[in-house]
């Protein structure tokens, strides 16, 4: 696979690269997949690659986003998007947002230099209890997403000044950067 994802967080468009020694067409294949995958799991397409393809190592890029819920408490969607359930100031959060942009040391929320080339907030006009926040980037890696939206939802909730993130970001140390988000709301959206 291209990389892993933590319990409980979803991927939409993961990617994998596996050696087929077997002749069959990616129609057959695709049918086989999906008739012995877990029911969670789906084959959405299929297609044959060249044999340097790595998954993981031919990746260049991958966006993730992550869904909160800040209206009325679902349960139909309690494993699907992060039931926060209150108020947050989506101007301060997306400003906030920028601070992220770019190459830095994410060791007060990972462990590692990444690059994060575009943020984005989306409010759902037909739905306004909802914010999307996508984080594209070089690479991710365990919790660093979780971790930035954990501070972010602080920052809405006037807990933290957006500007913060860049003394956060300097400290190099996690215990300034707060709690970790929910994994629920966590999407795997695309691998480039």
């Amino acid at each position: 696979a291209s990389g892993r994802t933590d319990a409980g967080v979803h991927a939409i468009n993961q990617k994998i690269h596996f050696d087929l020694d077997t002749k069959i067409t990616i129609e057959k294949l695709a049918k086989g997949l999906n008739s012995l995958l877990p029911e969670d799991i789906f084959v959405k397409k299929v297609e044959e690659v060249s044999d340097d393809f790595h998954a993981r190592f031919s990746a260049i890029g991958k966006e993730y986003m992550y869904i909160l819920n800040v209206g009325e408490y679902n349960p139909l969607e309690r494993n699907y998007v992060y039931q926060h359930n209150k108020k947050l100031d989506v101007v301060e959060m997306e400003r906030a947002m920028k601070y992220f942009e770019g190459t830095h040391n994410f060791k007060s929320f990972t462990k590692s230099v990444r690059t994060i080339s575009q943020t984005n907030l989306i409010r759902d006009p037909k739905d306004l209890n909802k914010i999307t926040l996508i984080f594209v980037g070089t690479g991710f890696l365990r919790y660093m997403v979780r971790n930035m939206v954990g501070l972010l939802i602080e920052v809405g909730e006037g807990k933290r000044k957006s500007e913060e993130i860049i003394s956060i970001l300097h400290s190099e140390d996690r215990r300034t950067a707060g709690k970790t988000a929910n994994p629920e709301g966590l999407y795997l959206k695309n691998v480039f």
